[in-house]
C-alpha cells in the first residue's frame, strides 16, 4: 500500500510487522540517491516517526521552488486518539537538510523496547 498523505512513502504490512520505506521523488534536493530507502520496521504495539524537508520545482516551464517539510507518524497498533501526542516513538528518524547544501541534520533510531 502507497501512504495516502504522502505518495512518496510506501507502508507494507506483513506478518504483523510494519515496513516504512521512502520511494524516489522528484526532489531537487537532496538529490533521490542522498534519501535511504528503508525507513523502519514496527513490531506490534510499535510507533515511529519521520522527518524530511525538500526543496522541489513544479515544472520546467515554470521554475519556481517549493518546499515541504514532513512530520509523519506510523504507528502499528489499534487506533487511539490521541495515541501520537503522548506515545514515545520507538522508531525515530530525522532526515531533515539544509535546503542549499550545508551539513546534514543528525538522525537518531530510537532504541528497541
Amino acid at each position: 500500500m502507497v501512504c495516502d498523505a504522502v505518495r512518496d512513502l510506501r507502508l507494507l504490512d506483513r506478518l504483523g510487522t510494519v515496513t516504512v520505506d521512502r520511494l524516489p521523488g522528484w526532489a531537487a534536493y537532496p538529490r533521490w540517491w542522498q534519501i535511504r530507502g528503508r525507513l523502519f520496521t514496527l513490531a506490534a504495539g510499535q510507533v515511529g516517526r519521520y522527518r524530511a524537508n525538500l526543496r522541489a520545482t513544479g515544472c520546467h516551464c515554470a521554475p519556481q521552488w517549493y518546499y515541504d517539510q514532513w512530520t509523519i507518524h506510523v504507528a502499528n497498533t489499534p487506533a487511539i486518539t490521541d495515541l501520537f501526542l503522548r506515545a514515545r516513538p520507538d522508531r525515530d528518524i530525522d532526515d531533515r537538510v539544509h535546503l542549499y547544501g550545508g551539513s546534514r541534520r543528525r538522525s537518531t533510531t530510537a532504541p528497541a523496547r
